[in-house]
């Protein structure tokens, strides 16, 4: 029974501890720790950006230093958590460089900042309008080079973009028939690996997993590698597109 207490109470240590060893110069340490508050640093960011963050984003970076700057400056003494300092930091800091970045771009930017260290604010206010503009930018330029990496990929397949959007069915049922049969290519993992390897479309194994007929599936046949190749890839507006197609 000792023990466990003696274990529980060292569990709940845990974290003000190596925030210590951190503040000491443990380096080791505050890489583990930054490590494992990844996630929360996107999403904290994220949150202020309205936009999926990724660790390559410049505002990640921002929220990566604000974070590590919170473990050195963070008092268990007044109180509060790392988490809940750590988040109003990065926020502040995010906000910060949007706020150097609309400049730049010669927008009207107007934010209360007052965001004292020690005491964590109630509230602080933005200016939406001059947030859009940015994210609106932003959103531009990231939807741009999504598709110059795509049109990339399809290369590799012998396609074009041009493909995509001319061989995109023009009836709706034709299209979710396509669709699901990219949706199954691409959540199996043998047709997947033979679509990447051999860079064509496995209608043989497909027959075995869809009731859609060969000659459908071959008229559809770009349709459906490009549709494919987005579900497996990582392009977040592209993958909005099928969304909005499946909805349809």
């Amino acid at each position: 029974m000792l023990s466990m207490l003696f274990m529980a109470k060292k569990r709940k240590n845990t974290l003000e501890e190596t925030i210590i060893a951190i503040q000491q110069g443990n380096i080791q340490l505050q890489n583990e720790l930054i490590e494992t508050y990844k996630p929360f640093i996107a999403k904290t960011v994220s949150s202020v950006c309205k936009r999926y963050i990724y660790e390559s984003d410049d505002e990640f970076s921002i929220g990566l230093i604000a974070f590590n700057e919170a473990i050195q400056k963070f008092s268990p003494e007044k109180g509060n958590s790392l988490i809940s300092f750590a988040e109003v930091l990065i926020k502040r800091r995010v906000i910060d460089y949007i706020r150097t970045q609309v400049k730049h771009q010669n927008l009207s930017f107007e934010i209360s900042t007052e965001l004292d260290e020690d005491e964590f604010p109630r509230s602080y206010i933005e200016d939406e309008l001059s947030l859009e503009n940015y994210r609106k930018k932003t959103d531009e330029e990231l939807r741009r080079d999504e598709i110059k990496q795509f049109i990339e990929v399809l290369r590799e397949f012998d396609l074009s973009f041009q493909d995509l959007i001319e061989q995109t069915p023009k009836h709706a049922d034709a299209r979710k028939n396509a669709m699901t049969v990219a949706q199954i290519l691409a959540g199996e993992s043998d047709l997947k690996n033979s679509l990447l390897e051999k860079k064509r479309l496995p209608i043989k194994q497909l027959e075995k997993y869809v009731s859609i007929s060969r000659k459908t599936i071959e008229r559809n046949r770009k349709y459906i590698i490009a549709i494919s190749l987005i579900l497996i890839g990582d392009y977040i507006y592209l993958k909005d597109y099928i969304k909005g197609v499946l909805e349809a």
